[in-house]
């Protein structure tokens, strides 16, 4: 569900606008008296700054993690980019098939970048995994029948760019926990059945008790909609591999 923002949202909202009737409904059966009044605003009040300041955190611990999966896409560029001139360093033929199978390389991960497709990403992983062991084969071969400091590079240049896919993998993995958002959601309806009860009106409008569960349904989505690599639509564009395909020479 958390892949799907929007529709996670709308049910979150479904749930927050039901919390609120929810409340006014008790208000009505049992409303409150003069002097529980100030106590329940008090409960009311900590409540709601409790899920402001979840909210706060969960937006922080999500646009962290969209930084992090940008700088690991800038990173496997700069490994990318690197090794296909440190490739140079081999003989002719071995640094025209490594250069060759980077470039084969490169478009899978952009094409990982940009698909939505799910038997699409299985496809690109396989392709990727088959691509790596070639890469890693053609600077193993030379690098021990040559081995020396220069063409050391070139080797310790290929291990960055595979290692780099798996800095990617683990931070796309890296998201927020499923039951921080199951507490997070708690607490929200919660503040919004305090909402609905603490109301002074035995028939409140209903555009007052609809105001907050849309107002914490946007902030669910837009954190929902950050920490979903490829649902909703905020996704990291992979505008430094797609400068760096641009910039190579095409054979």
């Amino acid at each position: 569900m958390l892949n799907y923002p929007i529709v996670f949202s709308l049910l979150a909202l479904f749930l927050l606008v039901l919390a609120a009737q929810i409340g006014a409904a008790l208000h009505r059966r049992r409303p409150l008296k003069d002097d529980e009044r100030a106590d329940f605003g008090l409960v009311q009040s900590a409540a709601l700054t409790l899920l402001g300041l979840i909210i706060g955190f969960s937006f922080a611990m999500a646009t962290g993690r969209y930084d992090l999966r940008k700088n690991y896409e800038e990173a496997e560029a700069n490994a990318i980019g690197t090794e296909y001139v440190r490739a140079g360093l081999l003989g002719p033929a071995d640094a025209a098939k490594v250069c060759a199978l980077l470039r084969k390389y490169l478009d899978l991960r952009i094409l990982f970048y940009q698909t939505r497709n799910h038997m699409e990403l299985q496809k690109v992983d396989a392709e990727t995994v088959q691509l790596q062991s070639k890469m890693w084969s053609a600077v193993q071969v030379p690098a021990l029948a040559h081995q020396t400091p220069v063409v050391g590079l070139a080797v310790s240049g290929m291990n960055d760019v595979l290692n780099s896919l798996g800095y990617t993998q683990a931070a796309w993995w890296n998201r927020i926990p499923t039951s921080a958002w199951g507490l997070m959601i708690a607490i929200a309806i919660g503040g919004n059945l305090l909402v609905g009860y603490g109301t002074r009106s035995p028939q409140p409008k209903a555009g007052l008790l609809f105001a907050l569960p849309v107002l914490v349904t946007i902030a669910f989505l837009l954190i929902a909609d950050i920490d979903s690599p490829r649902g909703g639509l905020i996704h990291v564009v992979p505008q430094n591999l797609i400068s760096l395909s641009q910039s190579l020479p095409r054979q």
